[in-house]
């Protein structure tokens, strides 16, 4: 059974910036290297490090974020944990093939206001010292790994003094799933450079499209399987009607965390909703059973379906116009501070990972999708009604 990052940090010690060869960072960096190559490993490490605090999970995380350039095959030099005089302080230094330069700057949340001019100052000082040719040739990369309503202000600031071109902002969450396409799919180093170097100072929603396109697609030849399920069934008890079990993922939007979102939506107004392009939005049904996933945290809260989604105002309840498919829940029970979170113990049980435990695993929560009844019990510590 695979470890948690919590006892291979125990096992490798303090991560500091101590040189040597035998310090705890360097064996942190050498075990990544020899022993975790899969992206659905670093994901369940990654998840680890913004579930738990401390600086040790906060360093943890910033040589994963390098790890994850490593995938997407940049050559990685992996910067100091902390700053001190004379001596640059960033986070990460990634080289592309192609000739571009990545200044890496981790942030565990963008809670609090971030200067823009200090990242600037890594790349200046790197082009003063001839390790980079010129800004044409480099990018500033902020990964935050828990983004708030904050995250909006850094963005302002980019714009503000013009730097759209010199800096972006990405979530660890879109950087793994860049790291899985790639591991996945036919997507190549310079297909990665196009995403990473569009117009605006946002990376997320590219990502987050492209993310859904390949959750769809996988979701297909496993709701193949689950129909074939049901259909079994269904041919054991003609005359009972079957209720389908789903997962959706929930997102911080707008200023609404997820866990905001699940509490005010499901627990408190009863009430959900889809967008036009919901994958099961046409065959979610009253007597279903739904389960809410928050990314990057867990499965937080599942209720019963009351009605089909339908397009309606609710008067007390703000649901932002790309929601219009709204529906009514009960039975709702939440647990906002005991998510279930997906790690590779719980991916073992259920039946979505058979054959494939160690691989990327993020389609399984990137859309709404079908589960079985057994997976949706796994998901939800309870036996359905």
């Amino acid at each position: 059974m695979d470890m948690t990052l919590s006892t291979i940090l125990n096992l490798v010690g303090k991560l500091d910036d101590t040189p040597g060869k035998e310090t705890p960072r360097e064996r942190f960096r050498k075990h990544l290297y020899d022993n975790v190559t899969e992206v659905g490993q670093v994901r369940d490490y990654v998840e680890e490090c913004l579930r738990l605090s401390g600086d040790q999970y906060n360093r943890a995380l910033q040589d994963l974020v390098n790890y994850i350039g490593h995938f997407l095959e940049f050559t990685v030099r992996f910067g100091r944990y902390k700053g001190v005089r004379n001596e640059l302080g960033y986070d990460g230094f990634w080289r592309s093939p192609s000739g571009l330069n990545i200044v890496v700057e981790v942030k565990t949340t963008d809670a609090y206001t971030i200067d823009t001019a200090v990242l600037a100052g890594y790349v200046n000082e790197l082009i003063s010292q001839g390790e980079i040719p010129s800004w044409d040739d480099t990018l500033g990369l902020y990964v935050v790994g828990r983004p708030d309503s904050k995250l909006k202000q850094l963005e302002d600031a980019i714009v503000a003094q013009k730097r759209l071109h010199q800096l972006r902002i990405m979530s660890v969450e879109s950087l793994l799933s860049l790291a899985e396409m790639m591991n996945e799919y036919d997507v190549s180093h310079d297909d990665i450079l196009s995403v990473i170097k569009p117009s605006g100072p946002t990376i997320d929603p590219v990502v987050d499209l492209m993310g859904r396109l390949v959750a769809q697609e996988k979701a297909v030849g496993f709701e193949e399987e689950t129909k074939v399920q049901e259909e079994q069934i269904i041919e054991t008890k003609p005359n009972e009607e079957q209720a389908s079990y789903w997962v959706t993922p929930v997102k911080t939007v707008e200023e609404r965390t997820a866990e905001d979102a699940i509490r005010i939506l499901v627990g408190e107004s009863k009430i959900y909703a889809f967008s036009e392009r919901t994958p099961g939005r046409r065959h979610i049904k009253p007597g279903d059973w739904i389960c809410f996933y928050a990314t990057g945290t867990g499965v937080i809260a599942h209720a019963r379906v009351k009605t089909k989604p339908k397009k309606e105002h609710h008067g007390k309840v703000h649901m932002p116009e790309k929601y219009p498919w709204v529906f009514h829940l009960d039975n709702p029970v939440l647990y906002l501070n005991k998510p279930v979170v997906i790690d590779s113990i719980l991916r073992s049980k259920l039946d979505a990972f058979e054959g494939r435990l160690k691989k990327a695993w993020a389609w399984f929560v990137q859309a709404t999708r079908k589960i079985t009844k057994h997976d949706f019990e796994v998901l939800t510590r309870r036996e359905t009604q």
